[in-house]
């Protein structure tokens, strides 16, 4: 993996939890989190940059200990996920994760395999 910075944007500070999120990402394993004063599960799909921060696209598997009224993937800022860890619990690739969409192009860090 490569990661290119341009002169003309900021480099993102990366947490000291990115490698967690990348052993959850390669190992389909998901993670919780406080986020929004409530704890969250995540299967996490995706990470990478915009305007200077990094971000998380994930498949929401709970939320508060209960499952969502329908499934979406949800992005987060990666500094907003405190207390986060890699769970035993596995996961597969949601359909509803789009890799070729725009927004991803040129500044993806890691995505899951399809």
């Amino acid at each position: 993996m490569t990661l290119t910075i341009s002169e003309d944007r900021p480099a993102a500070a990366v947490p000291d939890t990115m490698p967690l999120v990348f052993e959850a990402i390669v190992k389909q394993q998901a993670i919780a989190a406080s986020y929004n004063r409530g704890t969250v599960t995540l299967a996490p799909h995706i990470v990478y940059t915009k305007h200077g921060e990094i971000y998380l696209d994930a498949l929401t598997l709970d939320r508060d200990g209960q499952p969502p009224r329908e499934p979406k993937i949800g992005a987060f800022k990666l500094s907003g996920l405190t207390g986060l860890r890699v769970t035993p619990r596995r996961f597969t690739a949601s359909d509803l994760f789009e890799p070729k969409d725009a927004k991803y192009d040129g500044v993806t860090l890691l995505a899951i395999e399809q």
